[in-house]
């Protein structure tokens, strides 16, 4: 009964705001009650709300070694570790053994979901198709399970299942743009009047209002009805715009606040990682620069993993710096820069994101906004190796513009505050450069799609690998692919996404004026 009392209280302070009285009842709980997995959680999430990310992580990773036969708590707590960076503990959590004999069909969809998150999209698809065969069934789920078949190559599969989601839910804007994106347009097929009809009967300023508006450009644009396909571009673009404001001070502190650390008195004590084993390749730039493909063609090689986009260095950074967050960067973070121990990051990183190798000497951590990160990599990973993908500027920034990201990427939705990015991001990868001259390879999007052989052979040999022929193409890579480049990145090596912009070129005239000096 007195435990009983500590858990309600806890739960009270929780309820309550008092973060530091239900920290105390809490650990008083887990005194009496070490393996009590749901206060173990409950104080992991205190300790994230008090700002102490490492107590989290600790609370967190010593919950998942007490789990009980629950595959919805082994599915929170697995959430929990992943979205705080303890990686190798989420997937020692999805191995537990109730998950193959667990009936519970929303616990395996949430499951599911895990091993999305960890980039294992196979193993996520089995577990979708479990949870549909005990009866699972709703619009959102049917979304989720056609990208999974998007991501494993089931592409017609992908198509039928979105046309499942659809039949439950006609409203559903991410759905609407999943299929059209799936493959081109044509007269003969084409969802154009049934994107018209939804677009009738949407919340205005909703995502799903967004995303309907997406769908229609994109399809608009396969008609080649570019007029009507930029209007409707434009539309989308200001319901995002309004759904999630960009803030230019605070993006202009950030950088200006990173150049500091483009310095060479900043880089010049590289930090000594100790530990053998798979070492990555880092590959980065803005997003819808190339950067997919530039892996994919990389994954071809005999001596390379490639596991997709992983979080892992900026979560072991927040980590090092003790400060809970999910942005990229934030002031705190910033400020805490100078304090970290860039040995033990390098190290952690390792520790968590090794197991991407599979028996292979390298794999590739592909994730764009890295490039904000670039100095901090080399200064923690002095010997992976860093390409930056380098895309011309009024393609790369049409294509981020004409790109859904939800509420990341704000500065994409207006072409001022995407000009904006766009210079700064050019001036820091000049400073990443000039502060540590060699280390940063750019990787010319334009180059890579013309002359493949010459660009692949310069890449293999600032990774320290051997020319390998295979990777003068994608095809035949069968390796799962969860990025928006998902479907394009399938097919051969292709320059149909060079100048794509001109197509628009009078509605983009004051994006290119205001990048007139960079082009």
């Amino acid at each position: 009964m007195h435990n009983q009392r500590l858990w309600q209280r806890a739960q009270q302070h929780v309820a309550e705001g008092r973060l530091d009285a239900a920290e105390a009842s809490l650990r008083a709980l887990l005194e009496r009650e070490p393996r009590n997995v749901p206060a173990r959680m409950l104080l992991s999430s205190v300790c994230l709300g008090r700002g102490r990310l490492r107590d989290g992580c600790a609370e967190a990773v010593a919950a998942a070694q007490a789990l009980p036969d629950d595959a919805e708590l082994i599915a929170t707590t697995a959430m929990c570790l992943f979205r705080v960076g303890e990686t190798v503990a989420t997937r020692q959590c999805m191995q537990h053994p109730e998950i193959a004999r667990a009936r519970d069909a929303p616990a395996l969809a949430r499951l599911a979901h895990v091993w999305q998150m960890l980039g294992e999209h196979g193993q996520a698809l089995l577990l979708m198709d479990r949870a549909l065969a005990l009866g699972f069934d709703n619009p959102e789920f049917r979304y989720f399970r056609a990208l999974q078949l998007q991501f494993n190559g089931q592409l017609q599969d992908a198509e039928r299942e979105i046309e499942a989601c659809l039949r439950q839910g006609r409203n559903h804007g991410r759905a609407w743009l999943t299929l059209a994106r799936l493959r081109r347009q044509t007269p003969a097929g084409n969802h154009l009047d049934e994107l018209v009809g939804q677009l009738r009967h949407v919340e205005l300023g909703s995502e799903d209002h967004a995303a309907l508006e997406f769908a229609l450009y994109k399809t608009l644009e396969d008609l080649g009805r570019h007029d009507e396909a930029w209007q409707a571009l434009t539309r989308g673009n200001a319901v995002m715009a309004a759904r999630n404001p960009h803030d230019r001070t605070l993006e202009e502190r950030q950088f200006r606040a990173l150049a500091q650390y483009a310095a060479p008195t900043f880089l010049s004590g590289v930090a000594e990682v100790a530990g053998d084993g798979p070492q990555p390749i880092f590959i980065l730039g803005l997003p819808r620069s190339g950067t997919t493909l530039l892996e994919r063609l990389l994954g071809q090689h005999t001596q390379v993993a490639t596991p997709g986009e992983l979080p892992d260095f900026p979560r072991q950074l927040r980590w090092c710096a003790d400060a809970h967050g999910a942005a990229l960067l934030d002031e705190r973070m910033l400020q805490r820069l100078d304090g970290i121990d860039y040995a033990q990051l390098g190290r952690r990183y390792l520790e968590q994101t090794q197991w991407h190798a599979r028996g292979t000497p390298r794999y590739v951590d592909k994730l764009p906004s890295n490039f904000m990160l670039a100095g901090l990599i080399h200064k923690a990973l002095p010997r992976a190796p860093i390409l930056h993908l380098s895309r011309a500027g009024m393609d790369v920034c049409f294509s981020n513009y004409r790109a859904l990201f939800g509420d990341a990427h704000q500065y994409s939705y207006a072409l001022d505050t995407m000009a904006l990015h766009y210079r700064r991001y050019r001036a820091l990868m000049a400073h990443w450069h000039a502060a540590m001259p060699g280390v940063i390879l750019d990787v010319d999007y334009a180059d890579l799609v013309s002359d493949t052989e010459a660009v692949m052979r310069r890449v293999l040999l600032h990774c320290g690998l051997p020319f390998d022929a295979a990777c003068l193409d994608t095809a035949g890579n069968a390796a799962p692919v969860s990025t928006l480049s998902s479907a394009q990145v399938r097919e051969p090596v292709h320059r149909r996404g060079l100048d794509a912009w001109r197509r628009y070129e009078t509605q983009l005239a004051p994006l290119r004026a205001a990048l007139a000096d960079l082009l």
